[in-house]
């Protein structure tokens, strides 16, 4: 995943709380259940010394985000006494929690945030259509297409008198129709950089537009047979499906890409002491961590993303860094690796790739 969305994250000077919080309503009781959850993860925090500003500020937030009742999950990073992002998660988060640390514990959100690929999702009919199409910062764009001509629609019924010219004209209408909505499809795809492209609806109507779509929207599209609208759950759960596949996709390819340059000797590097130099140096185009929540890596850090190291001796010594911290693993690297513009990918503990707790894919060798 590109990590850019995160560097504005990172201009505040620490400590970071970083809270996942757990939205959930199975009870009855579930507004009880959620103070009970906020009221433990702050006893975390002020075990961890996090200041009064801090923890007010945390609290207001998760009183807005509980009465609006809009999420199961919420992940919540402040500092300097104030909330500095949140973002809102489809599921409760796996390992709910609350730390303070001079940088924010960003690896379980975004394991479980995922790739965000672009997409477009079509239900089409011979009528014309409704395309919804997100881009890879998450910002929706829904276009109706209404065909130029809707009549005749349907064709006639045997034995009608002019049967043959009816049908003729129903297929000249459907096949009108049929080339406006690709011609949108193609718009938008580009629009929205789209990777993945899901076309539903009417079988005839499907067909029509796959034969006018562009050859770059073809080769990335899937058909589903359901015939329904563009917000039906069946529908979404098709999307996932699809977005889910894509992601295990690009996850099975960078792991590849990774043995084989591994293999080789240059383009890669495997384990922590390894990584942390190729950070330092600006070699890493994609970073990979395991997901793993209770890691006990550590690495020491400064204040700018490139002063990390695997001794606070080192940090004086090489950057001259009079006031090093020391943090999470993840939480550097990925802070280290937002600055450079590399990339992330997580990998799942159960995934199909070979067990690597840190390494990374290098822009160039040594």
């Amino acid at each position: 995943m590109d990590l850019s969305f995160l560097k504005t994250l990172y201009q505040r000077p620490g400590p970071y709380a970083s809270v996942y919080m757990d939205f959930t309503r199975t009870t009855e009781d579930a507004s009880k259940a959620i103070e009970l959850r906020w009221r433990a993860l702050r006893a975390d925090l002020e075990a961890q010394n996090a200041p009064k500003g801090m923890l007010h500020a945390i609290e207001q937030t998760i009183d807005e985000e509980a009465r609006e009742r809009r999420s199961e999950g919420f992940v919540i990073f402040a500092a300097d006494d104030e909330v500095v992002r949140t973002e809102r998660l489809d599921t409760a988060p796996r390992s709910p929690r609350a730390t303070l640390a001079p940088l924010p514990d960003v690896l379980p959100y975004l394991a479980q945030r995922g790739e965000r690929f672009p997409h477009l999702l079509a239900v089409v009919d011979r009528r014309g259509g409704a395309i919804d199409c997100v881009t890879a910062q998450g910002r929706h764009e829904h276009i109706d297409v209404e065909g130029d001509e809707d009549y005749p629609i349907r064709k006639t019924k045997a034995g009608d008198w002019n049967q043959s010219r009816f049908q003729r004209s129903a297929e000249n209408v459907w096949k009108a129709n049929a080339k406006k909505v690709a011609h949108e499809i193609d718009r938008a795809a580009e629009r929205c950089g789209a990777e993945a492209i899901v076309i539903a609806g009417d079988v005839r109507a499907r067909n029509a537009v796959l034969e006018e779509v562009s050859e770059h929207v073809l080769e990335r599209t899937v058909e589903t047979d359901k015939n329904t609208t563009v917000d039906d759950p069946d529908l979404d759960a098709e999307l996932r499906r699809v977005l889910d596949l894509k992601t295990t996709e690009h996850i099975m390819t960078v792991a590849e890409r990774f043995d084989r340059e591994l293999a080789n000797g240059q383009r890669a590097v495997a384990g922590l002491p390894a990584t942390t130099e190729a950070v330092r140096q600006g070699r890493v185009e994609t970073l990979l961590l395991d997901e793993d929540p209770d890691s006990v890596s550590r690495l020491w850090v400064g204040p700018d993303p490139a002063q990390i190291a695997t001794s606070a001796a080192e940090l004086r010594d090489e950057f001259g860094v009079t006031d090093p911290h020391e943090d999470r693993a993840d939480s550097a690297l990925v802070r280290a690796a937002a600055a450079m513009d590399g990339e992330l990918v997580v990998l799942p503990s159960n995934g199909p790739t070979q067990p690597v707790h840190v390494g990374a894919v290098l822009r160039f060798t040594a």
